[in-house]
């Protein structure tokens, strides 16, 4: 019982000083969130990239994460129209410094380490740095939404957290067993019921967009975000291990707090410059 209670007292810590100093960073300053970011997409792929070598990979890790970074930050210049679109461009050729890397290694599986490199871009640095876009959507010079990026993470959190609450309590029917035995459909429906009472909620206070479309922005939320945690938990079942780190207290690692948004953030990118 103990344990528990103190699993239970650590991840409710955790939980508050996370969600203040996300809050905090939207609040204060836009470029206070990047940088905070850009520090979690470092964390995000060395976890990863650390995981990896669990399965005998070795991945560029130094290589991966500063085009990680030159990639997150170039996103960031371009969601602030303080860069043009043609310089963007500069990312392609920066992925493909990975293979000529990979040559000069004395590795073994070199396209596995290639491929694993690779992929810890695409599935940690691309969607964190998406966030930049939700700012400003339309790319106005000037002008900064919070409401946006604020209602995207208390849709996710509220999500996830009932559905956490909600599966423990009542969780009777498992809802993909095979890959996370302790999801359940009580969860799922619990945590996509107070999300969209929330999605209401946002749509009264927060104009930028309608109510349908928060409902919209909060059904792909609650889709993206449950086989974002299924992604993951596979990801972590195929090396055998139960958390991603331990970075954060009764949380685990970065990938196992941010595993919603990760899966989350491409779509309802998609969807917000479809609509903007």
């Amino acid at each position: 019982m103990k344990p528990i209670l103190n699993n239970f007292v650590s991840r409710s810590i955790t939980g508050v000083l996370f969600v203040a100093f996300i809050v905090g960073s939207i609040i204060l300053n836009k470029y206070i969130f990047s940088s905070l970011f850009l520090i979690i997409t470092i964390l995000g792929l060395l976890e990863f990239y650390k995981l990896a070598e669990k399965d005998n990979i070795k991945p560029q890790k130094l290589t991966g994460i500063l085009i990680a970074c030159v990639f997150y930050i170039s996103n960031l210049l371009l969601s602030e129209n303080f860069i043009e679109n043609k310089i963007f461009l500069i990312n392609i050729p920066l992925l493909f410094l990975i293979f000529v890397a990979e040559l000069y290694r004395k590795e073994k599986n070199s396209f596995t380490n290639i491929a694993y490199t690779l992929l810890g871009i695409i599935y940690i640095a691309l969607p964190f740095s998406l966030l930049n876009y939700f700012f400003n959507p339309k790319f106005i010079t000037g002008e900064t939404h919070i409401n946006i990026i604020l209602g995207f993470f208390l849709l996710v959190w509220t999500n996830d957290t009932a559905a956490y609450i909600l599966g423990s309590k009542f969780g009777k029917h498992k809802l993909f067993e095979k890959i996370s035995p302790k999801k359940t459909w009580e969860g799922f429906i619990g945590g996509a019921v107070f999300s969209f009472i929330l999605a209401y909620a946002i749509s009264l206070y927060f104009g930028e967009f309608c109510l349908i479309q928060w409902l919209i922005i909060d059904f792909i939320i609650i889709v993206a975000g449950i086989f974002g945690d299924l992604t993951e938990s596979l990801f972590k079942r195929n090396l055998n291990c139960k958390d991603s780190g331990k970075i954060l207290p009764g949380h685990g690692g970065i990938l196992d707090r941010f595993d919603s948004v990760l899966l989350a953030s491409p779509f309802v990118f998609t969807y917000i410059m479809i609509i903007s």
